[in-house]
């Protein structure tokens, strides 16, 4: 490698809609292990571009397409702030997750919006992005793409478990690294609270006044996405059309909901380890605190939380090291995670318009 270090700007957009996070990260290439998160931060977006994502999924494929370019746009600029602001003088590239609007892998289709060209652009920095199409092309999930950074980077715990807009664990099995989607969490919870016009439950603490409905709880927990074994993924279309619908024939009040879509997550995380096992857990929902109580209930387990940084953009730096490794043209898809043909290196690069 010509150089020891690689300097890299991540972004990532998550299903919560929360905004976008950015990281600039300082790679050793000799020891992956050794990285620094030297600078982060997350951009809220405007009403308009929120409600613009959020609907995203039921636009034609003209109105689709323009949306990426905008979107484009749109990340280009706020990456130039993020520049600015602090005073960054040393990109090697930009890796971009994009915003996914669908992911339906089953049928081939997954899209993550955010034109690469666009964003290449107007930072005038290289771009890597659409790191999930190829997998799906090869046959896989195009998810989770972060279990190679908990592989590379984050070795140490046996389980990784990350509580977003959904929650995924990582972890080896039989030598091989083994990812999946365990169940839907801020996406639903989220969106009930915003019907009491809050952003999200701080802490649980409204979850925690309320009561279990149990047979919504039993409901949710015999769904047959939890029977099926990995590899697996959930995406926006599968809550929408399945777990909403459930909640909303059994219960109107937002407490119960809340409560019992806890108790549910956590039944349904917990099962997936138990009290011997080391576990760092990242991602918006771990400043759930309720949550994490439940889970630790159910697991029997008492769970790491990762440094303040690592919880609020590990995605964005897996993500930017995804692009190191495409940049380096080394494997960043693990077929023993999306259930791919053979493990691969995707992303798709974009050099600025001279």
């Amino acid at each position: 490698m010509q150089n020891e270090y690689k300097y890299v700007i991540g972004l990532m957009s998550g299903t919560s809609l929360d905004g976008l996070d950015l990281v600039y990260v300082k790679f050793n290439q000799k020891n992956y292990k050794d990285f620094q998160i030297l600078k982060g931060a997350t951009r809220s977006y405007t009403a308009y571009w929120k409600g613009t994502l959020q609907h995203a999924i039921h636009k034609s494929k003209e109105q689709l397409n323009r949306i990426h370019i905008e979107y484009g746009e749109l990340l280009g600029e706020m990456t130039n702030e993020f520049i600015k602001e602090h005073n960054i003088s040393n990109v090697d590239f930009i890796a971009s997750h994009g915003h996914t609007v669908f992911h339906q892998p089953d049928k081939g289709i997954t899209l993550q919006i955010g034109d690469g060209q666009k964003l290449a652009d107007v930072t005038n920095c290289k771009v890597i992005c659409d790191f999930r199409t190829q997998d799906v092309e090869l046959k896989g999930q195009g998810a989770p793409l972060v279990p190679i950074g908990d592989e590379l980077l984050f070795s140490e715990y046996d389980f990784c478990l990350n509580l977003g807009g959904f929650a995924n664990v990582s972890f080896k099995k039989n030598g091989k690294r083994i990812a999946f989607d365990i169940c839907p969490v801020n996406i639903v919870m989220n969106h009930y609270t915003k019907k009491i016009g809050l952003e999200y439950d701080e802490g649980g603490k409204i979850a925690a006044t309320g009561k279990i409905n149990e047979e919504l709880l039993k409901e949710l927990n015999s769904l047959a996405f939890y029977k099926k074994n990995p590899p697996k993924s959930l995406g926006l279309e599968w809550v929408q059309q399945i777990v909403f619908p459930i909640i909303n024939n059994l219960e109107t009040d937002v407490p119960t909901i809340l409560r019992t879509f806890v108790t549910h997550a956590a039944e349904q995380i917990g099962k997936i380890f138990d009290t011997s096992e080391k576990v760092l857990s990242t991602g918006g929902g771990t400043y759930n605190s309720f949550l994490m109580k439940e889970i630790e209930r159910c697991s029997n387990n008492k769970i790491k939380m990762a440094d303040t940084d690592i919880i609020e953009f590990k995605e964005a730096l897996i993500f930017a090291f995804l692009g190191v490794l495409k940049d380096n043209n080394e494997i960043n898809c693990l077929s023993s995670v999306t259930g791919a043909i053979k493990d691969h290196s995707s992303g798709k690069c974009f050099i600025p318009k001279t």
